[in-house]
């Protein structure tokens, strides 16, 4: 296997600096997450919009919560930064066109641990931390890295996890195409109880207007 190329070594080195900084005690002079976010949508142009969808859909859903101001700005800050930690998943699998070998998701799946310390390095609250580490876990306990379940899985994250997933689902990605609305939050639905909360998948539901057919969540 040939050396990494520049691009990649700095990135690798930037998330070494990151995660080394936090063990030190210095997280004032860690790499900027939103810089990284920037460059992850540089390396999957997706990335560019998906981040703002999921962060304003879970403003609706915390809005709907009834979340005070400084919880709902920690979630939607978390939404911002929910996939930070895939500046450290090589290109090869990111921008994979078909499915990922289990290999390949075992590399994918480290993504919110790495986020989680990236974050964590630059001082942001604790809370984002947490949220991010724990964006992929599941209602059910089958989620990851730590296999939460239920209300132990921090609330951002329940809702981050919603939003990402119906926004995922609307759009295409180089192994599948998008699904239709209706269809995405027959998804949601059908998930509620398993994969996501299911008080949380009514909230969702209810600020996207979903009591109408084929209404589609509205992004401020």
């Amino acid at each position: 296997m040939g050396k990494p190329t520049r691009p990649l070594r700095v990135r690798r080195a930037a998330l070494g600096r990151s995660v080394r900084l936090r063990a030190s005690g210095c997280p004032a002079a860690a790499p900027s997450p939103d810089r990284l976010t920037e460059a992850l949508a540089q390396r999957a142009p997706r990335m560019a919009t998906h981040h703002g969808a999921v962060a304003a859909l879970a403003g609706r859903v915390g809005h709907g919560l009834g979340l005070g101001e400084d919880d709902l700005h920690l979630v939607v800050r978390a939404a911002e930064l929910h996939d930070v930690g895939k500046v450290a998943v090589p290109d090869s699998i990111l921008n994979k066109p078909g499915s990922l070998s289990d290999d390949e998701l075992e590399v994918m799946r480290r993504h919110t641990v790495v986020g989680e310390a990236i974050i964590a390095a630059a001082a942001e609250p604790a809370p984002v931390a947490a949220m991010v580490r724990s964006s992929h876990e599941r209602w059910d306990g089958s989620g990851y890295p730590d296999g939460l379940c239920g209300e132990d899985i921090p609330l951002g994250a329940r809702i981050i996890t919603i939003c990402d997933a119906y926004d995922a689902m609307t759009h295409a990605r180089p192994y599948r195409s998008a699904r239709s609305v209706p269809d995405a939050l027959d998804q949601l639905r059908r998930g509620a109880g398993r994969r996501y909360d299911p008080r949380l998948v009514a909230v969702f539901l209810a600020a996207a207007g979903a009591g109408r057919p084929g209404a589609a969540p509205r992004v401020p």
